[in-house]
Parts: structure tokens; sequence; C-alpha cells
């Protein structure tokens, strides 16, 4: 069974749908930038950049103000403090994707306001983690503005409606923005007079239903790139008389990430002319089966473990300290045979966990039985389902990315709807790890065989979609 790293993988990888144009090498170029977490929040000015310059360029599409942002704008005129989140893939998480270069412009822009910026940036994972995880990362910070960035990868629809729904049922004060960065493929498509990309139509038609805005981020570049101004994927130091986008097509130079900004900018100048507070109205769902029933939630408050098992502070940890922003400790399993239970009511579990060389394999049993893991497909992401006939009899957590490497991965189980007992196991079963990692990458297991020849669990959060039952 291969698993899907995040993108970051966590049981089901559901997070990754295919967008325009995006081959299965940008796929794994996006899976290969995800490692560990970075901090929540952030001083945009400890990074000395130069200030970002705002062109005049001009391209009606590029925002859509619908209701606006009234209510952080009434704040950051009052001089208030204001609470902003950026939840999004790795273009967000990244120093210089554009969220350094934006938030620098609004924080110079409105400086009788005190700002606190927030980064749930979560490389190469997809609104189906982002629901389960904004309300654990985001929400519980009552922020005042939260940005929204999926486009490029896991801009699975259901997800971003989920996402926008506990925004708003959390504070009807909260103002949202949703950003779209993109890949070539959907750039060129702005080419087109008045066109924009379908992944991007489908997540517009849920920006419409709830009346918030959305930015275009990358029109300017696309019409550079058309007049011979720009390079959407080159080598910057071979290239001096162009604009380099960026080294791989997906995640942007500093000059790229400086026109993403700079879209952001132009925007919010014409936004700020709305600041009369507004409650956002919460209408019925445009998705049956959004995600707005999904958490991520700590594992010793919902689950009860075997012996076996031991609390690790991932604070200081030499393999787990970068994760700490999202698990402040793990809860580590080796022995076959250690397992946690918990129920909930609901169609669909997961976790959320750390991936490296002596990960093992788990074994599921929902409501008393052993299940087998079907990977279903055709609904945007990954997805395994619970059944007594069909699929792997264990959950592998190592994959080709875990060769001498730690990073963070989630996967997804589906169930029938209803209230159902888990119970996950650690499996004595191996996986054949040198046949995963490939000829190119037996160095360090040949090297270290006694690093890879383990059953280790580490785990971070349980996902659910539903509630849990104490």
């Amino acid at each position: 069974m291969i698993r899907s790293l995040f993108m970051l993988t966590l049981i089901l990888t559901m997070g990754c749908i295919r967008t325009l144009g995006q081959s299965d090498a940008e796929l794994a170029r996006i899976s290969a930038s995800q490692a560990g977490a970075s901090p929540l929040f952030f001083d945009p000015f400890v990074q000395k950049i130069p200030a970002i310059e705002v062109s005049a360029f001009n391209d009606a599409r590029e925002l859509n103000i619908r209701n606006g942002l009234p209510n952080f704008f009434a704040k950051v005129n009052a001089g208030k403090t204001v609470t902003v989140g950026f939840i999004g893939g790795s273009i967000t998480q990244a120093l210089y994707g554009y969220r350094i270069q934006a938030t620098q412009y609004i924080q110079s822009k409105w400086t009788k306001a005190t700002f606190r910026w927030m980064n749930a940036g979560v490389s190469g994972t997809g609104t189906d983690l982002g629901a389960c995880r904004i309300g654990d990362q985001i929400l519980k910070h009552n922020p005042d503005l939260v940005f929204v960035e999926f486009a490029v990868n896991g801009g699975y629809n259901a997800g971003m409606e989920g996402i926008i729904r506990q925004i708003i049922r959390n504070n009807p004060a909260t103002d949202i923005c949703l950003i779209y960065t993109v890949l070539n493929p959907q750039a060129k498509v702005y080419l087109q007079p008045g066109a924009i990309s379908e992944n991007l139509q489908k997540l517009e038609k849920i920006a419409d239903h709830y009346r918030i805005p959305s930015i275009h981020m990358g029109i300017e570049a696309a019409m550079l790139e058309a007049e011979n101004k720009l390079v959407w994927k080159g080598d910057a130091k071979a290239i001096q008389d162009k604009i380099v986008f960026s080294g791989d097509g997906i995640h942007p130079f500093t000059e790229g990430g400086n026109l993403y900004a700079a879209a952001i900018a132009r925007s919010f100048s014409k936004l700020a002319s709305n600041a009369t507070p507004a409650v956002h109205t919460l209408p019925a769902a445009l998705i049956p089966g959004n995600w707005e029933d999904a958490k991520m939630l700590d594992p010793l408050e919902v689950a009860q473990f075997s012996k076996g098992w031991k609390k690790t502070k991932t604070q200081g940890h030499p393999a787990l300290k970068q994760f700490n922003s999202w698990f402040p400790y793990v809860m580590e399993g080796e022995k076959p045979g250690s397992s946690f239970t918990f129920r909930f009511k609901g169609n669909m579990f997961g976790i959320f966990d750390v991936g490296g060389p002596e990960v093992g394999q788990l074994s599921v049993k929902v409501d008393g039985k052993e299940v087998k893991l079907q990977e279903v497909s055709g609904r945007g992401f990954r997805l395994y389902k619970a059944n007594e006939t069909t699929g792997a009899d264990v959950l592998n957590l190592f994959n080709s990315f875990c060769n001498n490497r730690y990073r963070g991965q989630y996967d997804f189980i589906e169930t029938e709807d209803g209230e159902h007992t888990v119970t996950i196991t650690i499996s004595d079963l191996k996986s054949d790890k040198e046949k995963i990692l490939g000829e190119k990458q037996l160095k360090d297991i040949t090297e270290n065989p006694e690093k890879y020849d383990r059953t280790v669990l580490y785990l971070g959060k349980i996902l659910l979609r539903g509630e849990i039952i104490k």
C-alpha cells in the first residue's frame, strides 16, 4: 500500500486533489517539500527584505470584493489589536512565497493597529487536513481575519466549504479572504479574456455563496510571462534579464512571492473602502457532506492506550522538535500489539503522525472486527474504506519520503455513518522498506539497517469527521 505523505500523510490521504495541469512530477515536488512545522505566531519584520513594489497592474479578475473585509478594516482603522491567520499549504508556510511580503505591507500601511500574525501553512496538504486542523491551530485564537490558500494542492471543494463554515460558526465577525496561487497551466488560462481555471471556478462558487472576497494572485505573473518578461520555472542565477518566478514551477522565489503579495496589496487598497462592521451569515450548505464536522484532537483526551506507549514531548527532541508547534507531544509506541481505542459518531477517522525510517504498520479494528483498507478514488482525494473483504490488511506508515528524514503525514479511513469503536494496533508485519525506497535511496538503509528495522508509531493527533464519544 503506497502511503501518500502529506500530503503530510495521515490515515487516508485525502488531501491531494489533482488541479488543472498538475502532473505526477509536480505532485512529487510538492510532496518532497514537506518536512516539519513552522512556529504558529510570527513577526514579519524579523525577515530583512525590501518592501514590495506594488505596480499599477489592473485586471478585473484579480479581486472579487463581494462583502469585503469590513470587520477587519473597522478594527485596524480604530487602532485596535487584530489577529490574522493564514492557513494553506507549502506556499503559505514558506517565508517568501507571499506571506512575509504581504504582512509587511499591511502592517506598514495600517500603522495605528497592533497585529498578531499566525502561520498555519502545512506543506503539501489540502483543505481536508485544513478543515481538521483549523479549529486547533487558528480558531481557538479568535482571529479577526483568516486567509485561506489551498488552490495549488488540495483545493478540495467540500473541505474548503467546511473551513469557511467552521470559521463563521466559531465567530460570525471573523472575516475570510480566499487567495489563489497557481501552477503554470492554470496561469495560462488567465491569458484568455475573462477566463479562470476550472478548479478556481469551483472555489469561486463557494466564495459567491458565502459572499467572501477572493484574490487571484497569479494574474500579473501570467501576463508578464506572456510578455516574455518572466520565466515560470528556471535557474535564477543563470537567467538575469527576466523575473524567474520559481525553481520548480510551484514554490515562488522571493521575486515570484513579491508578485503574489502585490496582488494582495492592490486588493487591500480596494477592500479598505468598506469598514462598516457586519456579521457574516451562515446559509444552507452548498455541498452535501462538506467538512464542517472535521476536527483534530489530542490523543490523550479522546483515546485509551494499552501498555507499551509513552508520552514523548517534542520540544528539544532530536528527531521530533521540528513538529512541536503541531504536536506538543506524541504518543510513541513500538511494541507489536500495543493499541489505542476511541469511540466516535460519524463516518471518517484518521491519524496525523510523524513518518521516519523507523515507522511500522498498523492494523485497524472497527466495532471489534479487523478491517481491510480499500483505497477509494474519484472523490478528489485518496481515501481508504474500511471493509471486511477487499484491500490491504495493514496501513503502512513508511513511504519513499521516509529515507533518513522525518516529516508529518496523515491518513483517513471511511466507515459507515454511525457510532463506532475504533482500535488501532501496531502490527508485527514489516514492510519491504528497501523496495519502497527504490534503488536510488538505499545508502542509509544499507549502512544503518537497525534504524529501519523497527515498528514505531509517533501519534500526534487523532482526526475525525463527526463527534467523539467519551
